[in-house]
């Protein structure tokens, strides 16, 4: 579909073993597009879709390098030839771009801002749609619908993550669409302004937000010893 008043096509699309949100976009007039955090085990359905629609994958976008599932960056890049696979400096990740905060990545009319927001891990980005008919961001794990990354392992600073939300998120027009990379109670996106009044953790202060964060006493990540090693390695395994 193509979002109204825009050329814009958008898709989100599920991966449920992890509850992953994929999220492909594209100029439909130049059909050039990105895939924003795929993963490896629907590599081939995201691969298909792009094909179906006519579209030129350009870019393979990481919000950071993830721990519950591998990228499909990788594979990604040998089903389509010429894409290549992006994803945060400070993510020590290897891929063919690595961004900066301010940097642009670019399809047809459209572009993606930067905005690093560490915390769940340190190469943590958001990308931010600059579209004056949409306003849209892909916030990764950093903010989820009603709640956040988690941040006992993989870099994780829970002080660091609410200034990068109040900093680089909650300062978005109170409409803009947010996207995160995953949901786990079926909800599908959100907006600035409904996390700024709803979100049970982010509405609290700094200090009992750190305190709530180090208390989550959460279950170690079942796929965080194969995840990481093969998305610093752009989602390839030995």
């Amino acid at each position: 579909m193509a979002t109204a008043g825009t050329s814009l096509v958008f898709r989100q699309l599920f991966e449920k073993e992890s509850s992953t949100y994929t999220y492909l976009l594209a100029d439909k007039d130049t059909k050039e597009a990105v895939l924003i955090d795929p993963v490896v085990d629907t590599a081939e359905r995201d691969a298909k879709l792009v094909s179906e629609l006519g579209l030129k994958l350009v870019y393979v976008i990481n919000t950071h390098c993830h721990a519950d599932h591998i990228t499909g960056t990788g594979k990604l890049k040998t089903l389509v030839p010429g894409c290549k696979s992006v994803i945060s400096k400070a993510s020590s990740a290897k891929a063919d771009i690595l961004l900066e905060e301010g940097q642009k990545v670019t399809f047809g009319k459209f572009s993606l801002e930067v905005r690093t927001t560490p915390g769940h891990t340190n190469g943590c980005v958001t990308y931010v749609l600059l579209d004056e008919s949409i306003r849209m961001a892909f916030t990764g794990d950093t903010l989820l619908v009603r709640g956040c990354g988690r941040t006992d392992f993989q870099e994780g600073n829970p002080a660091t993550l609410y200034d990068s939300v109040w900093g680089k998120i909650f300062t978005l027009p109170d409409d803009t669409l947010l996207f995160p990379a995953h949901d786990y109670k079926g909800q599908t996106m959100t907006t600035v302004g409904e996390e700024k009044r709803h979100n049970p953790r982010l509405t609290q202060t700094k200090e009992k937000f750190v305190e709530i964060m180090n208390n989550l006493g959460l279950a170690y990540p079942k796929q965080i010893d194969r995840a990481v090693p093969a998305n610093m390695m752009c989602g390839l395994q030995d």
